[in-house]
């Protein structure tokens, strides 16, 4: 399947076939009435880690890196439990976690998850964190 992200934007529209749902069904079956008919789930309106990687790709073409890398992470999160990422969102709250804790996030991201990108931001993070005095137990100098 042939994916060019310069000309195939919006998927929707103009390659419906390369956007399925989680459980594989295609974009037209995604219906107001197959979801009161209860033929759809609230996970078959999630985005598919190819459909995110996919945007990706057509926002680094379009130049816009930050959004692509932002698109590119979210595909990986997709792997990662909805209460993992409660728990990691909380980590990252200033002064809730040390260094050595967002690492062992990081570690779990890579290694758990695959998701490598989200393991580089978190110790980016960290990394920030510790210059601003974010970390767990520290104040930011004033």
């Amino acid at each position: 399947m042939d994916f060019d992200p310069s000309s195939d934007y919006p998927l929707g529209t103009r390659r419906p076939d390369l956007v399925t749902t989680p459980s594989g069904k295609p974009l037209a079956s995604v219906t107001l009435d197959a979801l009161r008919s209860g033929e759809l789930t609230a996970d078959d309106l999630r985005a598919t880690p190819e459909t995110l990687r996919r945007q990706a790709a057509v926002a680094q073409a379009a130049a816009r890196p930050q959004l692509a890398q932002n698109l590119a992470r979210a595909a990986e999160l997709s792997a990662v439990p909805r209460e993992v990422m409660l728990e990691i969102y909380t980590a990252l709250r200033p002064h809730r976690s040390s260094s050595s804790e967002l690492e062992a996030w990081a570690e779990r991201l890579e290694h758990e998850y695959g998701a490598h990108l989200n393991a580089t931001f978190v110790r980016e993070a960290a990394g920030v964190y510790a210059r601003r005095g974010l970390l767990a137990g520290e104040r930011a100098a004033l």
